[in-house]
């Protein structure tokens, strides 16, 4: 057999537990038929072994090593989830709940969740008592100050760039390693920083939760460096980092739980172990024995390791999918031919064969088809159908205007992180369909959004999601398709390089409405408007699978971090159990 006919054999038996024995399912509602639940979903909104012992070693098997842990260019979604809840703090963030409770904001380093004046174009915030850094010196407003200023250096490239949208007086602003401060960031004494911005932000609260917002000492400042050992401001320190290898964390004794509610800092260790391959980091964890039962993985369960999982109800036991809360995409490069044609980008949105897709993803119990741009706790709870293509696609559509555009034979490249080779295989076989030819690249995990976020590397398609920083529509939309912040390294959100002056022009009126009702329907009538465009394929609403072993205590899925493991709260049914 081959690797693709095991994984089509594999993802059949998932499609089939999910849709159980006697109904039928429609993958756009992503809900079994009479008779039959989706057997991913078992666990959803419940937190898994109990409550930790204190002590012990948690190890993190995962396949790829971080993008960045500097916490300026710290941007996804995973790696801000074990920045933010082990490494720095930040000004606010989310309560370590799951479900819908997770998705509330707290104080972290603040005080509060900030006082907005001027309209809401000021932010206060107030920093607590007491906070430390790992070596016991002071945490300072001035520290946070400095790390929004280290956001917008050009050699710090990939973090979230809500300070270069949402600050007055940062045009040409190029950071303080050259000595420079904005303005715009006060900080009158060392508990007191505040913002000033260029227009009423209601949400900065949760703007407040990003990396960004974490503080870095000016003392401390190592550049691009700064990645390989990040200060920390948590409940942990870097012990050591071998990078693709091993990063150990162990406890910062100056870190005061009284100051953090969050934060429970159960194991006296994490390590994280790096490259190994998906489906032995699975087969590890399913067989939970020895240390590995001591485990989580921090990339998603590989798909066809689901009829290993679904069927053994001790196993399931152990598996967290919540659901992510992104859209998974099919972005096509608009800034060059054959896709800054809008008839070839419609007919990819023809051509598509997203059930194929489905069944290469682990099948429908961890998959929905995505018909829109934004997710659906973004919309209402359920996504339009603009287009009302059918899920298979339409190969004879997309064949008919493919000939409109002149190109009835295109060859285009596509780039997919490794683990995702079963997806780029279906999305190559739909687009034959219709005489497109797809040269798929697989790069590695670490890396995938480094090349394609540069324009120098970045392919004709690119295969990878959007997931709102909080819930709502500016956090997703102005990201994904506003054509100034494509940036010619650390592109991010952009990747289609869609420049569109009518969007452009509706992002600024949304941007601009007071009332935050009015704002989300017409993110939701913009992202319809944009579907007729076709700047990107919206393909999947996926879940995320996460084994533990068991061993492992606390465990879910956060509903902010796309149901990665929180790691506010995880630990150890029993520390002596665990080795390291």
């Amino acid at each position: 057999m081959t690797k693709r006919t095991q994984l089509a054999l594999a993802t059949a038996l998932v499609a089939a537990l999910a849709l159980g024995a006697s109904g039928c399912s429609d993958p756009k509602k992503g809900s079994a038929g009479a008779g039959a639940s989706n057997p991913a979903s078992a666990n959803d909104g419940k937190i898994l072994g109990g409550t930790p012992v204190k002590g012990g070693t948690l190890t993190v098997l995962s396949n790829q090593d971080f993008a960045h842990l500097d916490p300026a260019r710290n941007w996804v979604m995973p790696t801000m989830d074990l920045g933010t809840r082990l490494l720095y703090r930040t000004l606010v963030t989310f309560k370590a709940e799951p479900g819908k409770a997770g998705s509330e904001l707290v104080p972290d380093l603040a005080t509060d969740l900030g006082t907005p004046s001027n309209g809401g174009r000021t932010w206060t915030f107030t920093l607590k008592e007491g906070l430390k850094y790992e070596d016991g010196s002071p945490i300072k407003a001035q520290d946070v100050k400095y790390n929004v200023e280290r956001s917008f250096a050009p050699d710090l490239t990939g973090g979230p760039d809500y300070a270069a949208r949402y600050l007055a007086g940062t045009e040409g602003y190029k950071g303080p390693l050259q000595g420079k401060h904005l303005d715009s960031v006060k900080t009158p004494d060392d508990r007191t920083i505040v913002f000033e911005l260029g227009r009423p932000v209601a949400e900065f609260s949760a703007t407040a939760t990003l990396p960004t917002f974490a503080p870095v000492p000016q003392s401390q400042e190592k550049g691009t460096q700064y990645d390989s050992r990040p200060f920390s401001s948590g409940p942990y320190k870097i012990e050591t980092y071998d990078r693709d290898k091993k990063l150990v964390l162990v406890r910062n004794e100056h870190w005061d739980p009284k100051t953090d509610p969050v934060r429970k800092a159960y194991p006296d260790k994490f390590v994280v172990v790096m490259g190994l391959k998906g489906g032995q980091i699975d087969d590890r964890i399913i067989a939970g024995e020895g240390a590995d039962a001591s485990t989580v993985q921090y990339a998603d369960m590989r798909p066809e390791s689901a009829p290993k999982v679904l069927p053994k109800p001790d196993v399931k036991a152990r598996l967290i999918a919540e659901t992510k809360g992104c859209t998974e995409m099919l972005y096509l490069n608009n800034s060059r031919a054959p896709f800054d044609d809008p008839k070839v980008r419609d007919a990819v949105q023809y051509a598509v064969d997203k059930e194929a897709v489905i069944t290469a993803n682990g099948g429908p119990a961890l998959n929905e088809i995505a018909t829109a741009y934004l997710p659906p706790a973004l919309s209402g709870g359920k996504q339009a159908d603009t287009l009302k293509i059918p899920a298979a696609g339409d190969p004879a559509k997309a064949k008919e205007l493919l000939k409109a555009a002149g190109k009835e034979k295109l060859k285009v490249s596509l780039s997919v992180s490794t683990g995702d080779k079963g997806v780029a295989e279906a999305l190559q076989q739909g687009l034959s369909r219709a005489g497109i030819e797809v040269v798929i690249d697989t790069v590695d995990p670490g890396a995938y959004y480094d090349v394609i976020g540069d324009l120098a590397t970045t392919p004709d398609m690119t295969f990878t999601g959007w997931c709102p920083d909080y819930p709502s529509g500016s956090t997703w939309i102005p990201f994904v398709f506003d054509g100034r912040t494509i940036k010619d390294k650390g592109n991010q959100g952009n990747y289609s390089q869609f420049r569109d002056e009518a969007t452009t022009k509706r992002i600024d009126e949304i941007n601009n409405m007071a009332d935050a009702k009015q704002a989300n329907q017409a993110w939701i009538d913009l992202d319809a408007q944009l579907m007729k465009k076709s700047p990107s394929i919206p393909i999947l609403l996926e879940r995320k699978p996460l084994l533990v072993g068991p061993n492992i205590a606390g465990a879910f899925g956060h509903p902010v971090w796309t149901g990665e493991i929180d790691y506010a709260t995880v630990g150890l049914k029993d520390p002596s159990k665990s080795q390291g």
